[in-house]
């Protein structure tokens, strides 16, 4: 490893995966995957499904949200002796509402020397605000909302924010948060985007009500969902 050789030190690389559609991933990041010494994923399944999808065999760890903390000494440890180690969340870009972000904090504080790459890719967010409709020159990212606490504050941010607010959604969930939209701002310009990259792709647009009763329809509850509010 050219880097490891230069500054003794490792090289973790952050690296996106497909959000549904095993097409859906780069050939750098196909190569860090087969290269690096040892990858840490999310979920080891999901992971040995997608390495198995293209014939690779490599050593996979499991780092969860839960373990993010403890397992980045362990991370750390393998950088130091000048391993390549590579992250992947379940599906998407690791630190965008997936765990990343502590461990790549835990690295940069512990081993300033090391190399931390991004392996651009798939994200949920970019690919639903590409086929809204809408200028997203400016918008707001929450994620997943509060299940109690302070959600009902972030739904009456999110109605009165100046710019579009993008946030992820279960299938579990989406119909409450239609309704909680309706409740706060019935004539809401809301686009729904579910299974994205997916055969069933599908981008819904209409009120918070419009959208409720097209889902309860088409029985279209199935896969997590990207909805973008604009603001009016």
């Amino acid at each position: 490893m050219e880097f490891a050789e230069a500054n003794g030190k490792g090289k973790l690389s952050v690296v996106a995966t497909p959000i549904g559609n095993m097409g859906d991933i780069t050939f750098r990041a196909l190569w860090n995957l087969k290269e690096c010494d040892v990858i840490y994923a999310e979920d080891t399944r999901v992971t040995a499904k997608l390495l198995a999808h293209y014939g690779l065999r490599k050593s996979v760890f499991r780092l969860d949200a839960a373990m993010e903390g403890k397992k980045a000494n362990e991370v750390i440890s393998r950088l130091e002796k000048g391993k390549h180690v590579a992250y992947v969340s379940d599906a998407g870009t690791p630190g965008i509402s997936d765990p990343g972000a502590r461990l790549v904090a835990a690295v940069r504080e512990a081993l300033p020397e090391a190399k931390i790459e991004a392996i651009p890719g798939p994200s949920a967010l970019t690919a639903a605000l590409s086929i809204a409709g809408i200028s997203a020159d400016a918008f707001s990212f929450r994620g997943f909302l509060p299940h109690k606490k302070g959600r009902q504050t972030a739904l009456k941010k999110i109605v009165s924010s100046d710019i579009p607010v993008v946030l992820y959604e279960s299938p579990h969930r989406i119909l409450k948060l239609l309704k909680e939209l309706h409740d706060v701002a019935p004539g809401a310009a809301v686009t729904v985007a579910r299974e994205l990259t997916k055969l069933h792709e599908e981008v819904l647009y209409g009120t918070p009500s419009d959208l409720a009763a097209q889902l309860e329809k088409k029985k279209a509850v199935r896969g997590e969902f990207v909805v973008i509010v604009e603001p009016h």
